[in-house]
């Protein structure tokens, strides 16, 4: 269970002063707890993943919309908390076995448009839960725009 390892992580970081990691993990520790509270048990590991993956994702965007206003210094701050939420993580799968994948999604459904999109989605994010859906959007919807 990640919650239980956050504490000693979060002691360790505090003695080596890593004030950017001890934050993060106490941002980290706080959304498990919420989580924890909101569905009144225990998380399990998938759950604790949801949570880690939501709060990766609020720090992608973050630094997205921190370089479109020029603000490099908040961006490079956002990518170490990223880069430390992501040892949390289970690797990302490659894109050459994601493209695989849609590829196979893309032979079963056979999108004639757009509109086909969310079912390719869905079939792919079926098969590999913890992908990233951003990424199988990007790949699915340059796919279905040449066609």
């Amino acid at each position: 269970m990640i919650a239980q390892t956050l504490q000693k992580k979060i002691g360790e970081s505090m003695k080596a002063h890593d004030e950017i990691r001890t934050s993060t993990l106490r941002l980290l520790l706080s959304a498990l707890n919420y989580e924890k509270i909101d569905k009144q048990h225990d998380l399990n590991d998938e759950e604790e993943l949801v949570v880690i993956r939501r709060e990766a994702k609020k720090r992608k965007e973050a630094i997205e919309m921190y370089k479109k206003a020029g603000a490099e210094d908040r961006a490079a701050k956002e990518e170490t908390e990223l880069k430390i939420l992501a040892e949390y993580l289970p690797p990302e799968m490659g894109e050459e076995e994601l493209i695989k994948i849609i590829d196979e999604a893309f032979a079963q459904i056979k999108p004639a448009s757009i509109a086909d999109m969310g079912k390719v989605i869905g079939f792919v994010k079926d098969k590999v839960p913890n992908a990233d859906g951003g990424k199988i959007a990007e790949i699915v919807k340059s796919r279905l725009g040449s066609k």
